[in-house]
Order: C-alpha cells, then structure tokens, then sequence
C-alpha cells in the first residue's frame, strides 16, 4: 500500500485565526490536487505560538459546529484529504490546551493533547496551559498511527508508549524556534531534532512524519525543516529552511515489512519486563519521598 503524504510547512499569522483558516483551507485545496490523502500542519497552526494572553480569544473545540471547525470538516469531506490541525482547545471546565486534531471524512477521528510543556529559558507554556493526560494510538484508513506535539517527542516515553500502542506511523508536530549553530553553521536546534527523528524511525522501525512551522514571532524564528523518515531511520523529503513550503511524497507502507523481518525489534521487545522495573522505579521512588 502506497500513501500520499503532505506537510504544509506554513508561518501562522499570531492571533489571526480567520486568516489562518483560510490559508488552511487553500492548502487543503492544493494538497487534493496533487492527490495528498494525509496533510499534516504544524503545532498551533490555526492560532500561532506564541499567544500569552491571547490564549483565552483563540481557543476552539473540534467539533462541526464551531465555526472554524465547521468549514475544516467539510474540507476534508468535500476534497477527501485526512487533515491534523494545531489549535488551542477549551474544554467544557475551560481549560486550555495546545492541541492536534485528526479530521477525516467530514468527522474528528482524535485529538491529542500535549502532554509536556516546556517552561523553561524562552518557553512559557505552563503559565497559560493545562497538561493533556494521555498518549494513545488510533486507526485512519492508513493504518494504525500516533500524535505527538514539539516537546512530547523530546521525552523518550511518548513515542514508545504509541509504538507498542500499535503506531506505524509517528506523526510529529511542531513549532520550534531557531537556537544556536554547528560549525557547519547550520542550527543546532535542527541539527538535534533531525537527529531524534531518524533515532525514532529506526529504533521503532516506523515511519517518522514531522511538520514544523516558520516565520517570526516576537524575536523568535522558526526554522522549519520539515521531513519524513522510512523505518531504516532514512530521510525521505527534506523540506527547506526558513520558507513556507507544501511538501508532497509518497511512502511505501510495504516498507515496514520489509524493514521488521529484517530487524524484528518490534517483535523481541519485552514489556512485561519494561512494566515490572517501571513498578520497581516508582515504588523506589515513593519510598524515597516517605
């Protein structure tokens, strides 16, 4: 089975929500055209990232009657093209988190809440953001696939937890600003994360899908570099740096056959093991703090 891929490595408009929408929605319609079946936009796509006080004006909940929602679900009814979104949702208690959602069919498939939030150096998150508390695999007409947003994937635990979960597919979302350079002048901060992407796809010989935004916001610049790695820890498509970019490729979903028979690391990993030193750890760990 062969899957369409596109990465709309878009620069959000701060706070702009209706602008963002429509060139969401624009992208959704060029995406169709060159026959993408998965779109994947970046962490906070439809509001930007760094919103502070704004936080409380953007918020939406996925759902058909919301009025940003409504005219993305219909997108992906009406062009036939699977769509994850970045947005800030409120929930009924209004709490407000960073959020991806999986629209397909006219319909919400998931929504993952970031679970980790930096706060630390140039990042605030847990000043405006509550924490999501879950990390879960789901089905899509493509297979079995898992949601992580920026700092989820900088933590061991998520992307392993969606790999066991049954993931084949780790789908990557960010908004990751440009921080110090290599010697060959090049970010280190890309440098580090094109690193780890490959390091997931080969360990978990998964496929590795990562959309990362550009553009400016408030000093920080955003360095996007989207890509997509095989099961080899392989990049596929590179995506360029500092530009907005729709990147299309298409992936051969045989390739994870291939890659398991050949490294069955999938098949000798021992969870029972795993499950009884993480019980050891905390209960070491809840005696220490008597």
């Amino acid at each position: 089975m062969k899957l369409t891929l596109g990465i709309a490595q878009t620069s959000p408009k701060l706070g702009d929500v209706p602008a963002n929408l429509a060139h969401h929605l624009e992208l959704i319609e060029r995406a169709a055209a060159q026959s993408v079946e998965l779109l994947l936009f970046p962490e906070l796509s439809l509001t930007g990232y760094n919103l502070q006080d704004l936080v409380y004006e953007v918020a939406a909940r996925p759902s058909a009657d919301d009025p940003i929602f409504g005219p993305l679900l219909s997108a992906t009814h009406d062009h036939g093209v699977d769509v994850l979104v970045g947005f800030v949702e409120e929930d009924r208690r209004h709490r407000f988190y960073i959020s991806q959602a999986y629209l397909s069919g006219g319909a919400v498939v998931h929504v993952h809440r970031k679970v980790y939030l930096p706060t630390y150096t140039l990042f605030d998150e847990g000043r405006y953001f509550a924490w999501g508390d879950s990390v879960r695999a789901f089905n899509t007409r493509f297979g079995r696939v898992g949601v992580l947003i920026c700092e989820d994937f900088w933590h061991a635990s998520p992307p392993y937890l969606l790999w066991l979960d049954g993931a084949d597919m780790l789908l990557l979302h960010s908004a990751s600003p440009g921080r110090g350079l290599d010697t060959s002048d090049r970010l280190a901060s890309a440098r580090w994360v094109e690193r780890i992407n490959q390091a997931y796809a080969g360990l978990f010989t998964n496929f590795v899908i990562h959309a990362n935004r550009v553009g400016f916001e408030d000093g920080l610049n955003f360095w996007g570099g989207s890509t997509i790695a095989d099961p080899d820890g392989e990049f596929l498509i590179h995506g360029p740096y500092f530009e907005e970019a729709l990147l299309v490729h298409t992936i051969d979903l045989n390739q994870l056959h291939r890659t398991r028979s050949r490294l069955p690391l999938l098949r000798d990993e021992r969870t029972g093991l795993m499950a009884r030193e993480l019980a050891r750890i905390l209960e070491n760990s809840e005696q220490g703090m008597r």
